[in-house]
C-alpha cells in the first residue's frame, strides 16, 4: 500500500486572499497616516478601502470611520463580512440629487481659479452648468434638471467620481 505525499495536495489551489489581520493592518495604518484611501492590485487581487467624505450628510447614525472594503477578483474570506453597499447621503429634506452620469473627475468650475459654476444657497435654473466631469480627456458639463436651490455639494473638486454618486442635492422651487 501505498501512502499519499502530505505536501502534495489534490485540492484545487485557493485564489490568493488576504487575511483578515491583513486587512486590519491596513486599516491600522490608514488612521495612523490619517489617509482617506487605500488601493492595491496584483493579478486577480484588488482591494480598495475608502473612507467616507466628512462632508456627506446621513439620516441613520453612522460611525465616522467606517471604511468601505471593497475585494475584487479574489475568492470570498470565510467568515469575513462582505462589504454592504454605499449608502446614498441623505438628509431630513426633500433633495433633489444630481447624480454623476458618468466616471471621471469632478471640477465645480471652468478653469482652475475661477468662479464656481454654482454655490450653496445659490439659485439655479433648469439647464444651467453645476460642473464639468472629465472622461477621458473630455469636458462633459452636467447640466441642472430641476430649479430651485443648491443645499449641498457632495463632490470635491478635482476628486474622482463614479457612475450614480450624487453630486448635489437641490431644493425644488414650489410651484406657485
Amino acid at each position: 500500500m501505498k501512502r499519499k505525499n502530505p505536501s502534495k495536495s489534490a485540492a484545487p489551489k485557493k485564489a490568493s486572499t488576504p487575511e483578515l489581520e491583513q486587512i486590519e493592518q491596513i486599516l491600522r495604518t490608514m488612521s495612523e497616516h490619517n489617509l482617506e484611501e487605500f488601493e492595491y492590485s496584483r493579478g486577480d487581487l484588488r482591494i480598495r478601502i475608502k473612507k467616507p467624505a466628512a462632508n456627506v450628510v446621513y439620516a441613520a447614525p453612522r460611525m465616522a470611520a467606517e471604511p468601505e472594503i471593497i475585494v475584487a477578483g479574489a475568492a470570498p474570506m470565510h467568515g469575513a463580512p462582505s462589504p454592504a453597499p454605499a449608502a446614498e447621503p441623505r438628509t431630513s429634506e426633500d433633495l433633489h440629487l444630481v447624480k454623476s452620469p458618468i466616471v471621471g473627475t469632478f471640477y465645480g468650475s471652468p478653469s482652475p481659479g475661477a468662479e464656481p459654476f454654482v454655490k450653496i444657497g445659490g439659485h439655479i435654473e433648469t439647464g444651467q452648468t453645476l460642473c464639468i466631469v472629465e472622461a477621458m480627456k473630455l469636458m462633459n458639463e452636467i447640466e441642472s434638471d430641476v430649479t430651485g436651490e443648491v443645499l449641498r455639494i457632495f463632490a470635491d473638486n478635482g476628486q474622482p467620481v463614479e457612475y450614480g454618486q450624487p453630486l448635489f442635492g437641490i431644493r425644488p422651487s414650489r410651484k406657485k
